[in-house]
């Protein structure tokens, strides 16, 4: 796994007064208000909290996929806040990794080949077959999605999102659609990867369980980070149940 091995993560990302407004006619809908986050170098840091309270619109905003109304995003010494979709289009594809908690693989493609279509479009990709190694399917990856288990499938997922080497990998309740030991397995391969790679990992989700396999749990409430906690020691995942 030494190819793996060689892009460290090197970059925080900081966001400091992050609001956002939806507007539908004359209907606003504010899903952030004033919201600061940073994720430091090789951290893994959980984001907990219930339905609507803004999780998603943070992170999707944290990724590039979407703009705040008010408040400022930086990766490094770059301001993203400002920039062109074109920008924000390369700071995804170039630094991203994004994990859903639907995995969108290609249903006519192998694993292996799902892999790849990320890796033909990276500046610095590791091989789909190192990527598939690293979350334990090194038996799998000439197998279609529907010949593989929704937990194989996640894995696929975060394979993919890390085999073009991101500095930060944004995982949207990856494990909200799989049982408990099911998703202890995609949790254990997030884990793998952020110890492995030092990929900085933000995991959102409101399953309270997940956050002692986190650095740092930072509590989302009405649009706010209402209180973070620190974890002393970090459990495995592989000891989490739920």
């Amino acid at each position: 796994m030494a190819e793996a091995q060689t892009n460290k993560a090197t970059g925080n990302l900081v966001a400091r007064g992050l609001t956002k407004v939806y507007r539908t006619g004359e209907v606003e809908i504010q899903a952030l208000r004033g919201a600061d986050f940073e994720l430091r170098q090789g951290e893994l840091v959980v984001l907990l909290g219930p339905s609507g309270s803004g999780k998603s619109t943070l992170l999707n905003i944290l990724g590039g996929l979407d703009t705040p109304t008010a408040g400022e995003v930086r990766f490094r010494d770059h301001d993203l806040t400002n920039v062109d979709e074109s920008e924000l289009t390369e700071f995804r594809r170039q630094h991203v990794g994004f994990v859903f908690q639907f995995y969108n693989l290609i249903p006519s493609l192998t694993a292996r080949e799902n892999v790849a279509l990320v890796t033909e479009i990276a500046a610095a990709p590791m091989a789909p077959e190192a990527a598939l190694q690293l979350v334990g399917l090194e038996d799998r990856m000439d197998h279609f999605p529907a010949q593989m288990s929704g937990g194989e499938q996640q894995r696929v997922a975060i394979a993919r999102a890390i085999a073009k080497q991101p500095e930060i990998l944004l995982c949207d309740e990856p494990t909200g659609a799989l049982d408990s030991a099911t998703g202890i397995l995609v949790l254990e391969a997030i884990e793998r990867v952020n110890r492995e790679l030092g990929t900085s990992t933000a995991v959102i989700t409101h399953n309270t369980v997940i956050s002692g396999m986190a650095d740092r749990t930072l509590h989302i409430g009405d649009g706010r980070i209402v209180s973070v906690d620190h974890n002393p020691e970090r459990r495995p995942a592989r000891e989490l149940s739920w």
